[in-house]
């Protein structure tokens, strides 16, 4: 099964080579110069914000056997990273420790913490931010990747629905759920770039939470919302 998977995964990576290939050679002009040199002038670098959710002494979400959302968040962020870094894009990590945005002698630290990781998605301009997470549900019964996005946000949007497309059609043909607006959500609400909160699982299905812990399952997914975000920002220069 795995070997299957892995071809996959080789497969897929010979379709973002071509997309990278398209995204930069969109972005570039060609101009003689005298006669015969050929200077190009090259695209800016699209720039993708990770967000890994919680850390630090927020635990997120909590499975039955003690599987922390924090420490998941966090593995499939930095998977996330490595595939993007590898298409050629800039990303800015939020936290790539297990430690929270916040001073130890803040007052309210979940607020801080959140306000700083607006902070740097507002200081990086990214062309669209990721924010990392788990679910949970009171019926254990319940489970399936799903994606939100801002209600205002065609950008977000469309972002969203591309990475559910991926994780839904690709990884989880079983997953019926739909990416969804959302106007509640603080970094949806107060952020001025696009983001997508990616909820890549259910943490109360024990299924599901055997396979979130599992490393080559955090690279498939890292791997399907890469391929995903790289859809996204080709889709941009055109």
């Amino acid at each position: 099964m795995r070997t299957e998977l892995k071809e996959g995964l080789l497969k897929g990576a010979a379709t973002v080579l071509l997309l990278s290939a398209v995204f930069w050679s969109a972005g570039q002009t060609a101009v003689l110069v005298d006669g015969n040199r050929i200077q190009t002038e090259t695209a800016p670098v699209p720039c993708v914000v990770i967000d890994a959710g919680h850390g630090g002494i927020d635990p997120g979400k909590v499975g039955s056997n003690g599987e922390l959302e924090k420490e998941i968040n966090l593995k499939v962020a930095e998977k996330l990273r490595l595939f993007l870094e590898a298409s050629d894009v800039k990303v800015v990590m939020t936290r790539t420790t297990d430690t929270g945005l916040y001073d130890e002698n803040a007052s309210n630290k979940k607020v801080q913490d959140m306000k700083r990781r607006v902070q740097i998605i507002e200081e990086a301009q990214p062309d669209i931010a990721v924010s990392i997470h788990q679910n949970s549900y009171e019926d254990v019964a319940i489970k399936g990747a799903q994606t939100f996005f801002y209600e205002n946000s065609a950008a977000g949007k469309q972002a969203a629905e591309l990475i559910q497309n991926r994780l839904a059609g690709k990884l989880d043909p079983e997953n019926r759920r739909m990416a969804k607006a959302n106007d509640s959500y603080y970094l949806l609400k107060k952020t001025g770039r696009p983001l997508v909160i990616v909820e890549c699982g259910f943490l109360s299905n024990g299924e599901e939470t055997a396979k979130l812990t599992d490393s080559y399952y955090q690279e498939k997914l890292a791997w399907h919302i890469h391929m995903a975000l790289m859809q996204f920002l080709n889709g941009q220069k055109k």
